[in-house]
Parts: C-alpha cells; structure tokens; sequence
C-alpha cells in the first residue's frame, strides 16, 4: 500500500501515513421517505455487493426525508463502514440528490439505484460485467416493467422513443435509475432539473460508449411512487433544453438570429400584402390589423437578433470565466506531462 508523508504539529518532522485505500466501486442511493424500504434495501445491497469482490463504498443521500429515513440511515452507517450518509437539508429532488452522490463518490465505477425496492441490487454485477467489454456507461432496461400499464409504463415507452429520436441516442428505457458509469467520464457532468435520466446523452457527447441491458425490475411494496403524468410536461421542457445544449450551446445566435430572420421576413410578407392591398383594391392600411401585425412580427424579430447577442456574450463569459473549453480531451499521447 503506498505511502504518504505528512508533518507533525509537535516536531515538525515528516512522517509517514497509509494513503487512503482506492475505492472501485460507489453505489449511489438516493432516498426520499423511504424508511420501510430501508431495512430490504441494506440486506439486498449487502448481500450483492459481498460478492463482487471489489473495494466498495455505498452513499445514501437523504433527500430532505420527512419520515424516519433519516435515523434508519444513521443506524446502518453505524454497523457499517462502507455505507455513508449524505443528509440534504431540505428535500431537493432525485437529480440534485444523485448529484451530491456522485460529488462524494470515490470509486471508479459509479453505480446508481432506487431505494424503493423496484431495482434489483444483484444485477449491479451485470453492470459491471458489460462495463468490462469497454463501454462507459450501461443502462439498465426495464423490460418486464411492474408499473401501471397505461399510466406509467406506455407513457415512458412514449417518452423513451421521443427521446431516442430527438437526442440520437437509441436507448429503450432512459428512466431507469440503475446504471454504472465511469467516474473519470461522469465527473465532467452537471446535473439540474430532471435531467438525471439524461446522463447517457451527455456522456455520448463526450465521446463515451453506452450500452444498455435488461434488468429486473420489481412491483412496489411500500408507499407510493413520488413521479406523475405531471413529470412528463418536465421530462419534454428538458429534453428541449438538451437538444439546445447539444447543438446550439457555443453558438445560441443561431437559433435566436434564425428566430430573427423568420420573424422580419414574415413582417416583410405582411408589409408586402398590406401594399398590394391598397394599390390594387384601394384598401387603406387603417381598415386592417396588417400594419399592427407587421409591426410586432418586425420588433419580434429584433428582439430575437438582440437576445442571440447577449447569449453569445454569455456563453463567452462563461467558458472564459471557468476556464472552460468547447471541447473535452479524451486522450493525449507522447505528451510530456506537466508538472
């Protein structure tokens, strides 16, 4: 095991430390009023995980939790060394939940899963198993879904393939929350909204192979699910924001000055007609709504041009102010290292 030096704060002499043991695997949880779940969930982690024999860590984060959630998760991470707990001080959704996850996790594998009992932690193997043949991210597949027929399960089938045709990425089930990533390839992601079930789409864009396989998937027992038809119209709006981030992010004046030029060309079509109207029937401009018309399509059109400028400034400032790029290095070969 290697070794690391640190100093004394009584002789001031070097002396050496164990170096923290590398961690292989985290297992992300995020948990939201889950407490009659918890007891399963623990003996079924502990049992799968027991048996990959690879270094591992579990994170539990508590989303805000207004039932004994929290107490529960304090007594496992009590027994247990390698569960930790990450309490969020209010409740804060399933995306920043699994964010905070992954910013704590250590392992080079992340994997995430429910805590409602609906995904099965004896298929974290076969995650990692598909990883082995070189893919970076692999996504569990419901196949044999235990949900509502109508109201849950053709609504995502509905979903998923509006999603695969938008983004590119054909995956049969985006919703699932068990999936491995790698970390060095999730650690370049930030999460909001609802876009957890979008973390696929992001890692294509930075060159990752994703993969997908099926998992079980199991009826629940306790509660109720937290998700609704409501998420659906959420899911779309973000959806919408991540084709623009994929094809638009470092050049928004595209959309916005494309905006522009419809707008001032319908405007220019409507002139065009409110003229001919009073050359050749002598309609004055004051007898129709045409010249109004014109004039809004017109300042429309202005304003679009004048926001695509000001999200080419920030977009600018933004990549400049952290430091960024508009792209992402992969690999880099007879490089001299810097020191």
């Amino acid at each position: 095991m290697n070794k690391i030096g640190v100093i004394s704060p009584l002789t001031g002499e070097s002396l050496p430390q164990q170096a923290a043991p590398t961690v292989e695997l985290s297992i992300v949880v995020p948990v939201y009023n889950e407490d009659e779940s918890l007891p399963q969930l623990v003996e079924r982690l502990r049992h799968a995980v027991s048996g990959l024999g690879r270094r591992y860590e579990v994170i539990a984060i508590n989303d805000g939790s207004s039932d004994g959630s929290l107490p529960a998760l304090r007594s496992v991470a009590s027994t247990w060394p390698e569960f930790k707990v990450v309490s969020l001080r209010r409740n804060s959704g399933q995306t920043a939940a699994m964010m905070a996850g992954i910013d704590h996790a250590r392992g080079e594998i992340i994997v995430t899963i429910d805590a409602d009992l609906q995904n099965d932690p004896e298929d974290i193997g076969s995650l990692l198993g598909k990883m082995e043949e070189g893919f970076d991210v692999v996504s569990g597949w419901r196949k044999e879904r235990q949900d509502a027929a109508i109201r849950r399960n053709f609504v995502s089938r509905v979903a998923n393939r509006l999603i695969s045709r938008i983004s590119g990425i054909h995956l049969h089930d985006y919703g699932c929350t068990l999936k491995a990533y790698r970390r060095s390839l999730i650690q370049e992601v930030r999460l909001y909204g609802e876009m957890h079930r979008f973390i696929p789409i992001y890692a294509h864009w930075l060159g990752a192979r994703v993969a997908e396989i099926p998992v079980r998937h199991h009826a629940r027992q306790f509660g109720r699910s937290k998700y609704g038809l409501e998420r659906v119209i959420k899911v779309v709006l973000d959806l919408l924001i991540i084709k623009f981030f994929d094809q638009y992010l470092v050049k928004p004046i595209y959309v916005f000055g494309s905006i522009g030029l419809g707008m001032l060309g319908l405007s220019l079509l409507v002139f065009l007609w409110m003229l001919a109207l009073r050359v050749f029937e002598g309609v004055s401009f004051i007898e129709t709504p045409l010249p109004a018309l014109a004039a809004i399509l017109g300042g429309v059109g202005v304003i679009a041009f004048l926001m695509g400028i000001m999200a080419e400034i920030m977009m600018r400032t933004y990549f400049e102010s952290q430091g960024r790029r508009a792209y992402f290095v992969g690999e880099l070969i007879n490089f001299e290292r810097s020191e």
